[in-house]
């Protein structure tokens, strides 16, 4: 029941991760749109946007594997 529980948890904060991921990904799509009209402007948000992506696709990674078991194991 607990696990059971726990793996509802992890489901509802993967969806909360993946719709930030999508969300992020707008903003860069923009900006590297707007980095054409003007080079050189947003690259510092560019750059945080981008980390800040990845940190969440790590996220979004080490919680599928808490509910995919280890076939390995």
């Amino acid at each position: 029941m607990i696990e059971e529980l726990d793996h509802k948890e992890i489901r509802a904060r993967l969806t909360e991760l993946r719709i930030l991921h999508r969300e992020i990904d707008r903003k860069i799509l923009d900006l590297q749109e707007k980095e054409q009209e003007v080079p050189f402007h947003n690259q510092l948000e560019l750059r945080r946007l981008k980390k800040e992506k990845l940190y969440v696709k790590d996220c979004i990674v080490r919680l599928r594997a808490r509910i995919i078991p280890d076939l390995n194991a």
